[in-house]
């Protein structure tokens, strides 16, 4: 099956339990030119990573030792609430950096939560683990064919809700969400991956020429530190000539800070990553090419409001 039946097929399977986030066009930010946003911070739990979730649940059986995944905060919280508005339990597997919002977040939704010294990577090593010693049904975080699917849902949305853009502008940590957007487009948009320098796994790969592990900081690194980029991701990114972009912590944080300040948009920095790509100049748009911006996550640490 295409990637675009399995993403529309996804759309539908998701639609009663996902929001419809909305869209504006927005001036500002330095910028000589307006910017197409989709807001999908306002997505259950902070993030679209609520859509792979949901697609994934219900794409099949769940097994009776239920549901675990590893996470650096924001897929964990999107499993745990799929899992609790379908009635099946989850345990969550998170590294010390998720940070104590996500962890509280996690929480909430009653899940088991486990949390696990080290990186994203040392969390999905403990997940394997215990799926391999109950039988739980694991969730990838990016690369799997159901996460990716759910993902793309997002972009397909988007283009439902009238989005003109020649370029969208996505932030890549495992490479879900990017994949996902690739997979729904094939080439009908330029869409431009945006990574930390700190934090940069597809850009490693791109000019390695496969999947490599990088070594993984920064002010976004919760949400994407990936050490390696997934293999679905990979192959989409070379299949389109995926144009990939790097941007500093502090073009991160400016962009975050204006979001608010211009916007009233609050988002955690890997929300404000893409945006950074235009307001540092690591991507400057030709003339007349009309770009866009997926706000990917609003999950900040410290809590603004605990």
């Amino acid at each position: 099956m295409s990637w675009n039946a399995q993403i529309s097929a996804a759309a539908t399977r998701i639609a009663p339990y996902i929001l419809r986030t909305p869209v504006i066009c927005a001036q500002g930010f330095g910028l000589p030119y307006a910017i197409d946003f989709k807001l999908e911070q306002l997505q259950h739990t902070g993030t679209f990573k609520a859509r792979g979730a949901f697609n994934t649940l219900l794409s099949g059986p769940v097994p009776q030792a239920g549901i675990v995944a590893a996470s650096g905060g924001n897929h964990g919280a999107a499993v745990a609430y799929a899992a609790q508005k379908l009635g099946h339990t989850a345990h969550i597997f998170v590294p010390e950096m998720a940070g104590p919002s996500k962890i509280a977040l996690i929480e909430r939704t009653g899940a088991k939560l486990t949390v696990v010294t080290g990186e994203y990577a040392n969390a999905a090593e403990a997940a394997a683990d215990y799926e391999a010693a109950t039988g739980a049904m694991q969730i990838h975080a990016y690369d799997a064919p159901a996460t990716v699917a759910g993902q793309g849902s997002c972009m397909a949305e988007w283009e439902a809700q009238g989005l003109e853009a020649d370029t969208v502008l996505i932030a890549v940590g495992g490479g879900g969400l990017i994949a996902g957007a690739l997979g729904w487009l094939a080439g009908a948009r330029r869409v431009v991956a945006v990574e930390p320098e700190t934090s940069c796994a597809l850009h490693a790969a791109l000019a390695q020429g496969a999947p490599c592990d990088v070594q993984v900081s920064g002010v976004a690194a919760n949400a994407l530190g990936a050490r390696k980029i997934g293999q679905i991701c990979y192959d989409l990114a070379t299949d389109h000539s995926c144009e990939s972009v790097l941007v500093t912590d502090a073009a991160i944080t400016a962009a975050q800070k204006a979001l608010w300040q211009e916007r009233r948009l609050l988002v955690e920095p890997a929300g404000a990553t893409a945006l950074a790509a235009l307001t540092s100049g690591a991507y400057t748009p030709a003339k007349d090419e009309r770009v866009a911006v997926l706000l990917c996550g609003a999950n900040i640490a410290p809590d603004p409001l605990p």
